[in-house]
């Protein structure tokens, strides 16, 4: 499989080193400074920043080439991208996370949230934790998290370093160097409190999701999440 690398920095080169591992051919390496012809690729995966994220997806889109991406930040404009996929029958994952094991912590943060969901005693907050050189705030991952636990309890919208009350889900986010990505959803009432918990050990994890998808998607059309990849929820 030829793949295209749109972001070529720490992310861009841990999926190279995994892609070219499990036997595929990197093409494109794009590190925002010169053109290139996305033709060349079967399949496109975007780890780049936010101001180049929509032009990248879309391009691809445009080109008949698959694409999954991972950059947070941009998502202000992902139903205007979803329409150019659908117009031009693309394909298309997006993550915020695409670590194996964050999804299936997505699926425990789902499931414990309608558990909890009938017992208001409980007041629940998410901390991410990640490395200095990250740009956005909350993560991706955490908004998600608390996307997960409003779409199944009573909650209705998440803040950053907002205050805990039965309507609103407080988001920490802490950036300490060279930490890949800690996050933890706790549950607190004044007799106990449920904590759990994903810590990242490196980036290999989500290096080694994101070739899976891309993977997956190569020769398909559509909208797709990582349930689809991993077929799961």
């Amino acid at each position: 499989m030829k793949i295209a690398l749109l972001g070529y920095g720490r992310m861009g080169k841990e999926i190279e080193k995994i892609a070219q591992q499990r036997g595929h051919e990197i093409v494109i390496r794009d590190n925002g400074e010169k053109s290139y012809d996305i033709t060349t690729a079967d399949v496109a995966i975007d780890f780049s920043i936010p101001n180049a994220a929509y032009n990248n997806i879309t391009n691809c889109f445009k080109n008949n080439i698959p694409v999954v991406s991972g950059t947070t930040g941009w998502l202000d404009k992902y139903e205007d991208a979803l329409e150019i996929c659908k117009a031009n029958n693309g394909g298309f994952i997006y993550a915020s996370n695409f670590s194996l094991g964050v999804n299936i912590f997505f699926e425990l943060n789902n499931q414990l949230a309608k558990m909890m969901s009938a017992l208001d005693q409980y007041k629940v907050d998410i901390e991410e934790i990640h490395h200095t050189k990250k740009l956005d705030a909350p993560s991706g991952t955490a908004i998600t998290l608390a996307e997960g636990i409003i779409e199944n309890s009573e909650r209705k919208s998440w803040e950053l370093n907002g205050e805990a009350s039965e309507e609103v889900i407080p988001i920490t986010a802490v950036r300490t160097p060279d930490v890949p990505g800690t996050h933890t959803i706790n549950y607190n009432s004044v007799v106990d409190a449920i904590e759990i918990k994903h810590t990242a050990h490196n980036r290999q994890g989500f290096a080694l999701g994101a070739v899976i998808a891309a993977e997956w998607l190569k020769d398909k059309q559509g909208v797709f999440t990582m349930k689809d990849v991993l077929n799961i929820g």
